[in-house]
């Protein structure tokens, strides 16, 4: 049995539960910094991007340096992502924050 288990490789497994968690935690990121902070939280996500892929160029682990460029990726994607986010709040597809005033 222990040499079936041997010469598995788990990195892809490993990078892909990594991508898994990292687009369900932005996308969750997304939602609730447009409801607590409105799209000028686009702001955060761009630092929080370009840091993570500059940490992942000087990473020397390909997984940590493979996440942190799937985790940079996702949160310049998730500039788009939060703009889109008030846009959808507008429609009714979201509740908006009764707190926030109201233009």
């Amino acid at each position: 049995m222990n040499v079936m288990f041997e010469n598995l490789n788990l990195t892809g497994l490993i990078i892909g539960l990594g991508a898994f968690l990292i687009i369900a935690i932005a996308r969750y990121t997304t939602i609730k910094a447009e409801y607590y902070f409105t799209k000028a939280f686009w702001i955060a996500f761009l630092i929080i991007g370009i840091v993570a892929l500059g940490a992942s160029l000087l990473v020397n682990s390909f997984i940590i340096s493979s996440i942190l460029s799937i985790l940079g990726f996702n949160y310049l994607w998730g500039i788009g992502e939060i703009l889109e986010q008030e846009k959808r709040v507008e429609k009714g597809w979201f509740p908006k924050n009764p707190k926030r005033k109201q233009r």
